[in-house]
């Protein structure tokens, strides 16, 4: 079985692939993010990015030829806007302001990619989140928890920022950071991995 590295310092993603019962290392891209344009439709600029993490780290090992590198990226949409991590306390108040009391969409796109013979699969999941009517107390209490400063739109889903959520339409653990449902097939259809 091939060796699994795992190219993101999220520590949400590397509780999900371990709960999967995979044993993997962590190897964290160094990818210039900035060279993916944000214009094009988010489920295609999350499954660039995750290429693009992929392809990063892949250089790195390339030595491995047995290695498998899992990539992904998360992204929340307000409106037709992309919400990354916010710079600050006041840019996570923004975010959370906008969210409040309406859906949302969160797209994590993610890619295997095998360094044996460059097999790469990059797939999207969208889910829909919908907020509860936020009081600018409440955000701000929450924004003062620290939470939110490395969420994409500021907020976890697994954490306190669970709270602010009203519902959601779609794969919880998409929300969280990968999709761990969608991953497992690709993993199993494409690359042989029997999990269970």
């Amino acid at each position: 079985m091939s060796e699994i590295i795992l190219a993101s310092a999220s520590p949400r993603r590397r509780e999900l692939l371990a709960n999967m019962g995979l044993s993997f290392t962590v190897t964290v891209s160094d990818a210039d993010e900035s060279a993916v344009e944000a214009t094009v439709p988010p489920e295609i600029y999350v499954q660039e990015l995750a290429l693009l993490k992929a392809a990063a780290v892949a250089k790195t090992v390339i030595k491995n030829k047995n290695a498998l590198v899992i990539s992904a990226d998360t992204i929340v949409v307000d409106d037709g806007v992309i919400l990354g991590k916010p710079e600050d306390e006041a840019d996570a108040i923004r975010m959370l302001t906008a969210l409040s009391g309406k859906a949302h969409k969160v797209y994590t796109g993610f890619c295997v990619m095998r360094i044996s013979d460059a097999l790469t699969v990059c797939k999207n999941v969208c889910t829909e989140v919908v907020f509860k009517s936020l009081t600018q107390e409440k955000i701000e209490r929450y924004v003062k928890t620290s939470e939110p400063i490395d969420k994409a739109g500021a907020y976890g889903i697994q954490g306190l920022g669970a709270m602010l959520v009203d519902r959601i339409n779609g794969d919880y653990f998409n929300v969280v950071g990968l999709p761990v449902s969608e991953l497992s097939d690709v993993l199993e259809t494409e690359f042989g991995f029997k999990l269970m």
